[in-house]
């Protein structure tokens, strides 16, 4: 490595940022990575710490590296155009049923093709799998139990497991016991509890607009209706446009990802989750709080649930163990506030149990410490990731595309050009060997043609950055073909009177 030169003109700092700058250029760095640490760096230099922090302060201030708190500094994604809120006036939205299931099928199937790399489903876990430790610790529960193992169980779950949970959520200041929570089979069944718990056929089911297609299939299926509510990019559902809705339509509950929003990575500040839940317990409207992506955060401080501001207990908290450790165990819960009756004897009618052996593994998971160490390389992983891919979709993609910059999760939210209909080339990608989510299943109406959704919970590798390229072509042709075909339709529009003039 050739060191600086401490004769020349140029500030020992300035050429600081010159070495980060050819690093970069030659590959040696990548969007996503940590740079060298400071002491590492000034010693490498033989120039001081402060000389190489100011370095890295202008690198941040210039909107090129990111400081994470006692984690150092990382390089992020370069030209990565961020996706911002649109002005939007929502109010005039009515409910409705979903238009697109067909698609939403389609995206089910394409997670299981062979040869497929599958960008389209948000399966954070497989960054970093955990599959070794659970299971070590599932063969150690087993050797206990015996015959217990296929046994059905208590219907409310596992009383250890409950209290583990119980003991989380007091350490983020909500006051429960064991007893107040009650173990479904994913977090799909809690959600499903939860509407059933305040809804009815027919009745009306406020969402965030764009939301995770599973919420709307899931209201769908039970025969109720879906009214979009406006969601910024930034900081989720919008509080004014949801007041207009409150105001305007005849909202039995609201189905909200409070956390971390999927598609758009969004994350309200506690005091906006708090003002949610006023809002809504003002109007007497339960919230139903779909907090799956808690535990993804990327800022320095997990956001608290909007159990914690209930003061009715209208709000019911669904989550599970699917995107932080072991999606196949269909381990979730339920908070079910105030409805805590109901939502029993709709589980027991329902699904009577959950299984056992997977709830007591995950007991041992949480008890030993593993869990967190889990979860902490699990967010640094995602982090990396979504930088990583982030600048893939900047380099491969048309410079018209928009990208989220997420505060957590696992997705990015991509915005093509307008006369990009996602949907149409949907087939052709998987051809290719590539699945995405299209826009369209993100809402029930429809709408979001231009969108997709690309997953970067994956183990980072050459096939996944292939596969981002190959998406970013199948953009390109798209919107060249579309464009040669409306230039078309307007010349073909424009014929008659051209020949008119001509005569």
């Amino acid at each position: 490595m050739r060191l600086l030169d401490k004769t020349s003109s140029d500030f020992l700092y300035q050429q600081v940022i010159d070495f980060i700058e050819k690093q970069q250029q030659t590959g040696v760095l990548l969007p996503g990575d940590k740079l060298p640490s400071l002491r590492k760096l000034s010693a490498q230099f033989e120039i001081s710490v402060p000389t190489v922090k100011q370095a890295y302060i202008e690198l941040e201030r210039q909107g090129r590296v990111c400081a994470r708190p006692q984690s150092g500094y990382y390089l992020k994604a370069l030209q990565a155009r961020t996706l911002k809120t649109r002005p939007s006036q929502w109010s005039h939205c009515a409910p409705t049923m979903v238009q697109c299931r067909s698609m939403i099928e389609q995206v089910h199937e394409a997670v299981h093709l062979p040869n497929t790399v599958a960008l389209g489903i948000s399966n954070p876990i497989l960054a970093n799998p955990p599959d070794k430790t659970l299971a070590r610790l599932m063969r150690s529960v087993l050797s206990k139990v015996a015959e217990k193992a296929v046994s059905y169980g208590p219907p409310t779950g596992d009383v250890k497991l409950r209290m583990q949970l119980a003991f989380r959520y007091q350490d983020q200041g909500v006051a429960i016991n064991p007893d107040d929570i009650l173990i479904t089979n994913g977090a799909q069944e809690a959600l499903s509890i939860a509407l059933q718990c305040v809804a009815q056929r027919g009745d009306v089911i406020a969402v965030e607009s764009p939301c995770f297609f599973g919420m709307i299939e899931l209201i769908e299926t039970l025969g109720m209706k879906t009214l979009e509510v406006y969601t910024c990019t930034e900081y989720g559902v919008c509080l004014d446009e949801l007041t207009k809705a409150l105001k305007q339509h005849p909202i039995k509950a609201c189905l909200f990802s409070t956390a971390i929003n999927n598609p758009l990575g969004s994350m309200k500040t506690d005091r906006q989750r708090q003002a949610i839940v006023s809002l809504l317990e003002q109007y007497d409207i339960p919230l139903i709080e779909d907090d799956v992506y808690s535990e993804l955060y990327f800022s320095e401080h997990k956001p608290k649930p909007a159990q914690l501001y209930s003061e009715k207990g209208l709000v019911m908290t669904c989550s599970s163990f699917s995107k932080t450790a072991a999606p196949g165990y269909r381990t979730g819960w339920i908070l079910p506030g105030k409805y805590e009756e109901q939502a029993k004897r709709i589980k027991r009618a329902q699904s009577c149990s959950t299984p056992m052996l997977q709830q007591w593994t995950l007991n041992e998971y949480i008890q030993s410490g593993d869990y967190d160490r889990h979860l902490c390389v699990l967010r640094k992983k995602l982090i990396y990731n979504c930088e990583r891919m982030r600048a893939l979709i900047a380099e491969h993609f048309p410079k018209e595309v928009c990208i989220s910059k997420p505060q957590g999760g696992s997705v990015l939210w991509v915005r093509c050009q307008s006369h990009v209909n996602t949907s149409d080339f949907f087939q052709q990608a998987l051809e290719q060997g590539v699945s995405f989510a299209p826009g369209i299943i993100f809402s029930p109406s429809g709408k979001y043609a231009n969108y997709m959704r690309i997953s970067y919970g994956v183990q980072w590798n050459e096939q996944v950055e292939n596969a981002v390229k190959t998406l970013g072509e199948l953009v390109f042709e798209y919107s060249v073909k579309s464009r040669c075909h409306e230039k078309n339709n307007k010349g073909e529009a424009q014929s008659p009177t051209r020949r008119a003039m001509i005569k």
